[in-house]
């Protein structure tokens, strides 16, 4: 039996290598003639990095940047096939999770950093950046990290504008002629997991502003900023972004992209199924197993599992799920590709708790899954129709 394991990571528990293990060591206890095959898997966002280095056995590499609030901060960003790839998380430098809850705002901080990651990869030689957008903390539309590009934002006077969304307003002109001439010579894959346009209810404002700080004026304001930098986005570059899908994604960073690059925003399990080559594991596999810390109705939309699932389906491979927890809804993804789903979780207890043990508890229901399927051989309907 060939068996493919390719779960993400447990958050704030276990890394997607660490689970991966510990369901081959529950596995291999009561099928130890069985070839294990292990392949850590993310969505693009937290975690990308850290899946794809340890698949293809690239290395992780700091880089001195600006956070949010243009401080500087080392940031890590994965180097594989031989240093021909970079790997990098744009929450790295530019996310939520490098600000204390009363620094957010929206309307200050930059992309500053992101850009500063990719010049920092460019600098190392690559020739493909794979782009992961999801935790941003910023709504400037990706001006910041265009600046570290060498891209130039000037109001009427000619002085450069300040970083952040609530800039934006002022921004009469944008002098694409400094860019990195290097980065024309890239292959970029961007990771996105949402749709939304630049602009509007539906927008990088409305939508996600409220997350990083916005409150309803700040979102009125950098909604209304966002629509006029797309308009001088469009004389500079020719190019009408506002209203493709994804632009909206991280603040605006997806619409610059999309402006400066012939580039498609596509679904991060996707890409990262590509990057780690999972596919062709799938296509050998007898059973895959899968899985997250959570397993909801949200599940269905673009997450591992299923994205895991539906590639396994091409080839016919059933597959089980195993997650910290299961949600009332999370039923829905036995309709999406995967087979069966199991709680790690063996009884009630508190969270704090239920997070230490988790590897444990992965082994222990992983074996008792191996035990089924050990028992459901012996039983005489098996395999008849």
């Amino acid at each position: 039996m060939n068996i493919v394991i390719c779960p993400d990571s447990f958050k704030e528990s276990l890394g997607a290598g660490d689970v991966a293990r510990a369901i081959e060591c529950g596995f291999r206890r009561i099928l130890p003639q069985a070839s294990y095959r292990r392949v850590p898997m993310a969505d693009g966002g937290e975690g990308t990095v850290g899946c794809v280095v340890e698949c293809l056995g690239g290395e992780i590499v700091t880089a001195s940047v600006a956070d949010p609030w243009r401080r500087p901060v080392e940031a890590a960003y994965g180097l594989a096939h031989g240093g021909k790839t970079a790997i990098i998380e744009m929450a790295a430098a530019s996310g939520l999770e490098r600000l204390e809850s009363h620094e957010r705002n929206p309307c200050k901080t930059s992309s500053h950093g992101t850009g500063q990651l990719i010049l920092a990869a460019l600098d190392r030689g690559v020739e493909r950046i794979i782009l992961g957008l999801g935790g941003s903390a910023t709504n400037d539309g990706g001006a910041g990290m265009a600046r570290a590009l060498g891209a130039r934002f000037t109001d009427e006077n000619g002085h450069e504008l300040a970083g952040g969304g609530g800039a934006l307003g002022k921004l009469a002109h944008v002098d694409l002629s400094g860019l990195d001439q290097r980065l024309s010579r890239i292959r970029f894959d961007v990771a996105c997991d949402v749709d939304n346009p630049l602009c509007g209810a539906q927008g990088a404002s409305a939508v996600f502003g409220p997350q990083k700080g916005a409150d309803p004026r700040m979102v009125a304001e950098l909604d209304a900023n966002l629509r006029h930098y797309a308009q001088v986005i469009e004389k500079a570059t020719g190019r009408d972004v506002a209203d493709r899908p994804g632009a909206g994604a991280a603040g605006g960073v997806g619409a610059m992209l999309m402006a400066l690059f012939d580039v498609t925003l596509r679904a991060g399990v996707e890409i990262v199924m590509e990057a780690v080559e999972l596919p062709r594991a799938l296509a050998e596999a007898d059973l895959v197993l899968t899985g997250e810390g959570r397993i909801d109705g949200q599940t269905i939309c673009g997450k591992t599992p299923i994205g895991v699932a539906r590639a396994a389906k091409r080839h016919d491979v059933p597959v089980i799920g195993l997650a910290g927890a299961i949600a009332d809804d999370g039923g829905k993804v036995v309709d999406h590709g995967i087979d069966a789903i199991f709680s790690v979780t063996p009884r009630v207890m508190e969270l704090d708790e239920a997070l230490e043990k988790t590897e444990g508890h992965i082994e222990r229901t992983a074996e008792q899954i191996a035990r089924l399927l050990l028992l459901a051989r012996k039983l005489p309907a098996f395999g008849t129709s």
